[in-house]
């Protein structure tokens, strides 16, 4: 397109600025929680967008619903729109999924985490950024070529998709094994990035989730010569471990961010619901991001060997198990077609040169790489995601939509 045609485009999307705020608002309020942590599922949140969309007037919208009996519509929705370019036979996917994590400590938030608060440039609340931004910037990306009727050289498609926060075996699995991708198709998933948007995603690190039991003896806590506390092996334990993960797998590779593997202790199970009792029970989970230069099951195998040695050293029986394993995917080449005309959108938008990175996050694009479908991850964010007041910037979501509306006519 001609600088003027560019202009024209980039008008049209800055003029949703106040349609992309009510639009984010409205999915604020929908909590898309999935049932692992307590959550009801997607459903109501996808209906409000399957709604919005259809508005526009895409050629085409489908759904791609998975089966999971543990929400209340016993499915987890995944919603695909579609603008047809001149070229039907190939598509450049914007992905982006609904579900959001649990709000947390809700003291630590100064505005309800679902009911959006607007100050400033500011969005704040649950999914804002996480992965909110992301649906609201696609969508007003392809409505702008809608409603200026410009044709792309190739079909441009959402897929909006649930589960990414558990696994993603009800979203972009679902709809990976439902033939919905082509191995030609151009991939940018909205999911991670830098307050620049300088920065574009390639590769991710291998994803072990690990559940620890230690089991003890409980008593009652003046008399701890009659028990054994689970609580207290637990710390002793997850200490251990991490030492020994951290020292055993500490290679540097400057492609990442960080550039080595992480190994954090994070939830925790509660034990016993009085403070005058030892715990006979605790159990602990590790989240491990593990670089591709590593192989996870020798990560495993040594794990298992320090569980083992402690049980022999101390009177507890320790079990532990895999919540998540991912092995990294082969990186996305920065040389594909997708990393270069999303290299060539964010220089007409932002004026910048984006470079290659990997990172420690997980996303639907590894999904799409163990597929053997190119796919690259950016988007411009503070980086606030699962934390207390979460946020996004209407900048930020306006300037996206623009480079994600650029790629498919450049």
């Amino acid at each position: 397109m001609t600088t003027a045609n560019n202009k024209r485009l980039f008008e049209e999307v800055e003029s949703y600025r106040s349609e992309a705020v009510k639009f984010m608002s409205n999915l604020i309020s929908y909590e898309a929680i999935a049932p692992e942590s307590g959550g009801k599922g997607e459903w109501e949140k996808a209906n409000f967008i399957q709604t919005f969309l259809e508005k526009i007037g895409f050629d085409e919208i489908k759904r791609y619903d998975a089966q999971d009996d543990r929400v209340p519509s016993k499915r987890r929705p995944n919603i695909v729109a579609k603008y047809f370019g001149e070229n039907k036979e190939k598509t450049l996917w914007l992905v982006s999924h609904m579900d959001v994590v649990p709000p947390g400590d809700l003291s630590l938030w100064k505005t309800n985490p679902f009911q959006a608060f607007v100050e400033g440039d500011k969005i704040y609340g649950r999914g804002t950024e996480d992965d909110g931004q992301a649906v609201a910037s696609s969508v007003f990306a392809l409505k702008a070529l809608v409603d200026l009727k410009i044709k792309p050289k190739f079909n441009v498609a959402l897929a909006i998709v649930s589960d990414e926060e558990t696994g993603s075996k009800y979203g972009i699995e679902h709809l990976i094994t439902s033939s919905v991708f082509k191995k030609e198709d151009l991939v940018v998933v909205p999911d991670a990035g830098n307050e620049e948007g300088s920065i574009i995603e390639v590769a991710e690190k291998s994803i072990l989730w690990l559940k620890f039991s230690v089991v003890g003896k409980q008593t009652h806590a003046s008399t701890p010569n009659k028990g054994v506390n689970a609580s207290l092996h637990a710390m002793r334990l997850g200490i251990e471990l991490y030492e020994m993960l951290k020292s055993k797998y500490n290679i540097y590779d400057e492609l990442f961010d960080p550039p080595f593997s992480t190994f954090e202790p994070t939830k925790r199970e509660v034990n016993v619901e009085n403070v005058n009792t030892i715990p006979g029970r605790d159990v602990f989970y590790f989240d491990c991001r593990v670089l591709p230069s590593y192989n996870i099951n020798e990560v495993l195998s040594n794990i298992k060997k320090l569980c083992s040695l402690y049980e022999q050293i101390y009177p507890v029986e320790v079990k532990f198990e895999e919540v998540a394993k991912s092995e990294a995917p082969p990186p996305t080449s920065v040389a594909s077609e997708v990393v270069q005309r999303l290299k060539q959108s964010i220089k007409l938008v932002k004026g910048i040169d984006a470079r290659a990175i990997g990172i420690g996050g997980g996303t639907c694009a590894a999904h799409f790489r163990r597929a053997g479908i190119q796919a690259a991850v950016w988007m411009t964010t503070d980086s606030t995601a699962h934390q207390p007041n979460e946020y996004c910037k209407v900048s930020n979501l306006i300037n996206d939509a623009k480079v994600f509306s650029l790629m498919s006519i450049i």
